[in-house]
């Protein structure tokens, strides 16, 4: 399901939701038990505490079910956040008093919702890994998107799929092995397989459609319960992006999305001045002892002025803190940073993992050039080779640049076109479903990547 327009497996949400409540009334029942005064007038406090918690495990991936898939990782990051989450409570209770909700209830409730949540995690995986709560797919087609999405699917353990086979229209094919699960009929054993497999759901993931498309097969499956949707679809909704392989425009012509209203424009652009004025203010001191590191260091200028590709294809002019000797492009030909690229200086290595060098760029929030969310802007040079080799690139910039976005969050710094390729997947799903909660998420996320230095060169 979504939920603020991001893709949430039903397992995922049912586990985040069952340890709110574990969390919350391990430390409700402590305070009752130690005869806390006014418990009501406390429940704030509580919910304090539930906060806290819960962002110590979200921020340490106990909620990415497929990070998260042993007893041993279970217990060790749940160690951790529970760690983090005394160290951050702690120091709250040290600087405002007035916030404890008991003397040792907190640590009361330590040991009761530990032991819980380990228990109920341990319960939830052995009853959900049962194959009779598990939805069946059959895939009809063979090609690489196929491929990609049942790939997808084995590794992924936020969504209870099993790929029971594939549909190949060669007879001679049943039985070869495709990605672990095999050919298993052609598409005349359609209706024979739903009842055998009891088959849930049909991806269909043929590269040509022209006459190979079995309708009459799969309108029955369709009319007898069965769903029926396009592998395009299906790679959507379990990885938070869009496979642009084999991709049609008439799917991007009439798929829901794509659509920012004129209010949501507005509003966007109100929280892009909102945030950048107050992230500056808060910088301020970093920026000024980032500024003479770099002069200290290699001298100046200590910014980097770029051309880089907006809104509509607009070019304008980026600025950052800067991170490489003055003369990383003798050549006068761009290249693409990777990762440790020996241009890169001493103190651009630390500004880059911590994020710093990118403060400047606040200013063409400001300006109008960049929003706070949106895909990173490049340079027209690779703009103009990217869009060679890559379908569909010029669609990302239907919208403006941002300082983050949600391309940024989920993958890691690349320089290559592979990377590219995967970072434009990324792209079209935040254009399609852009909503101003959608971006407060990515913000969100973004504290979890500059604090743990993911996805930096």
């Amino acid at each position: 399901m979504q939920v603020f327009n991001r893709q949430v497996s039903t397992r995922g949400l049912t586990v985040f939701a069952a340890e709110v409540l574990l969390i919350s009334g391990s430390v409700a029942l402590a305070a009752a038990v130690q005869g806390t005064p006014d418990l009501a007038a406390s429940l704030w406090k509580v919910g304090l505490v539930t906060v806290v918690c819960q962002l110590c495990l979200y921020y340490n991936d106990f909620y990415d079910l497929t990070l998260v898939h042993s007893n041993r990782e279970l217990i060790v990051r749940l160690l951790q956040a529970v760690g983090a989450a005394s160290i951050v409570l702690a120091a709250l209770y040290f600087t405002v008093p007035s916030l404890i909700i008991g003397d040792g209830i907190f640590v009361s409730s330590l040991f009761v919702f530990v032991v819980g949540i380990l228990g109920w995690r341990l319960l939830f995986n052995s009853v959900t890994r049962s194959f009779y709560l598990e939805e069946r797919i059959l895939v009809v087609g063979t090609g690489e998107a196929a491929r990609k999405v049942t790939r997808q699917i084995l590794e992924q353990k936020d969504y209870a799929y099993r790929v029971i086979g594939f549909i190949d229209e060669d007879a001679s094919r049943i039985g070869e092995r495709i990605v672990n699960p095999g050919i298993i009929g052609t598409p005349a054993d359609i209706p024979r397989l739903i009842a055998l497999h009891q088959i849930d759901r049909i991806v269909v993931g043929l590269s040509d459609r022209r006459g190979r498309l079995p309708v009459d097969e799969l309108l029955h499956a369709k009319m007898a319960g069965v769903r029926v949707e396009e592998v395009t679809t299906t790679y959507e909704r379990i990885t938070g992006k869009i496979l642009i392989d084999d991709l049609r425009p008439s799917w991007l012509i009439f798929s829901d999305g794509f659509r920012v209203s004129r209010l949501t424009r507005w509003m966007k652009r109100g929280i892009d001045l909102t945030l950048a004025a107050v992230l500056a203010i808060v910088s301020a001191p970093f920026m000024l002892l980032t500024a003479i590191a770099i002069a200290l260091e290699s001298g100046f200028p200590v910014l980097y002025c770029q051309e880089r590709v907006g809104e509509n294809g607009r070019p304008f002019t980026l600025y950052k803190f800067r991170s490489m000797r003055t003369d990383a492009e003798r050549g006068g030909t761009p290249v693409w940073a990777k990762a440790g690229d020996d241009r890169v200086t001493r103190v651009g290595r630390f500004i880059r993992k911590t994020r710093l060098d990118e403060l400047p760029q606040l200013w063409n929030v400001v300006r109008g050039d960049m929003s706070f969310v949106g895909p990173r802007p490049e340079r027209p040079f690779f703009v103009s080779e990217l869009a060679k080799e890559i379908p569909f690139y010029q669609q990302r910039h239907a919208v403006k640049p941002g300082l983050t976005g949600w391309a940024q969050v989920k993958y890691r710094y690349g320089s290559s076109i592979d990377d590219a390729t995967e970072k434009l997947r990324y792209d079209l799903y935040y254009i399609k479903h852009l909503s101003i909660i959608f971006d407060l998420t990515i913000v969100f996320d973004t504290v979890k990547v500059v604090l743990f230095r993911k996805g930096a060169a």
